[in-house]
């Protein structure tokens, strides 16, 4: 029999978080974020990771493992996950994977191998330099021309990937998707995947909110933090909702109540995309974000057992 694995998805504040400590505790499972930005030590509370005390309840994986510093990739994440649920499977636990990441969740699933390609600094920067100079959608439409698969699958602004797909494509000659044999998870494991969902006008009361208690609880501090830590707003890092506004903020671009109102327009925009990539999953069981948690474990378990 195939091991089961649960996959819960949704997009930023529909709760995803908490919910997965309530299906952990009640399914005997562990937890495999797959969140791009809670890898990093010291961004908690752009990234809305749960206080240490709540994650002590289940044992988490993924989170707090790179310095802002430090690359992570969608081919990191495959290859991490990929052992951790060989791991947990082995204790006789349910993995699951909980983010609001579409590319690193759909390229698990799909079983994607990426080349592993190591990073070329002098030729970043000089693509980073054309994204400054030249306008996102320069290097979006340079990216059209070579690997149009990859770029539609990316979002104009998604510099950070857009560099990477067109420095794999400089260094090897060949676009990122041309990943050869897929190895779709599907053949090791019973993939439940659950969705959460609330209506439009809620879910952006709830991204408000968060983003209005985000800057109570101190995000302001913590991005001054970094920065004078030495970590430079052009890092991958420093890209991430909230750290780049904040970042601009510091810097004089934006008075306070106008970077807290771009904040809140860019992360409604990035649930829009969230969703957008959601759609692409098939097999995928929408639940409410208010839907008691029993119904969605008596769920899981019909398609477990």
């Amino acid at each position: 029999m195939k091991k089961p694995l649960l996959i819960l998805l949704g997009p930023t504040a529909s709760g995803k978080s908490h919910l997965a400590i309530e299906l952990a505790k009640a399914l005997n499972g562990e937890i495999v974020s797959a969140d791009s930005m809670q890898v990093y030590k010291g961004m908690d509370i752009g990234t809305a990771k749960l206080a240490d005390s709540e994650r002590k309840k289940i044992p988490h994986h993924l989170i707090d493992i790179k310095n802002p510093d430090e690359d992570w990739s969608v081919a990191d994440f495959i290859k991490e996950t990929n052992t951790l649920l060989e791991a947990i499977s082995k204790r006789k636990k349910l993995p699951i994977i909980v983010g609001g990441t579409g590319l690193y969740l759909f390229s698990l699933i799909e079983g994607y191998a990426f080349p592993v390609i190591k990073a070329d600094e002098e030729l970043r920067e000089k693509l980073q330099n054309e994204a400054r100079t030249k306008g996102n959608e320069y290097l979006y439409n340079k990216l059209m021309e070579i690997d149009p698969e990859t770029a539609k699958r990316l979002h104009v602004n998604d510099t950070k990937r857009i560099t990477r797909a067109l420095e794999v494509y400089e260094l090897t000659g060949k676009p990122i998707s041309a990943k050869g044999e897929k190895d779709p998870l599907s053949k090791k494991y019973n993939i439940i995947i659950i969705g959460l969902n609330m209506n439009r006008e809620d879910l952006y009361k709830k991204i408000e909110e968060r983003i209005d208690f985000m800057i109570e609880k101190g995000l302001i501090k913590e991005v001054s933090e970094l920065k004078n830590m030495g970590y430079k707003k052009e890092l991958s890092s420093m890209q991430a909702l909230g750290y780049k506004e904040v970042m601009d903020y510091l810097e004089g671009r934006y008075e306070r109540d106008e970077m807290v109102a771009l904040l809140k327009k860019r992360t409604r925009n990035f649930a829009k995309r969230q969703m957008t990539w959601f759609r692409r999953f098939k097999d995928l069981k929408w639940f409410d974000a208010d839907s008691p948690s029993q119904d969605i474990v008596k769920f899981i378990k019909e398609q477990i057992s």
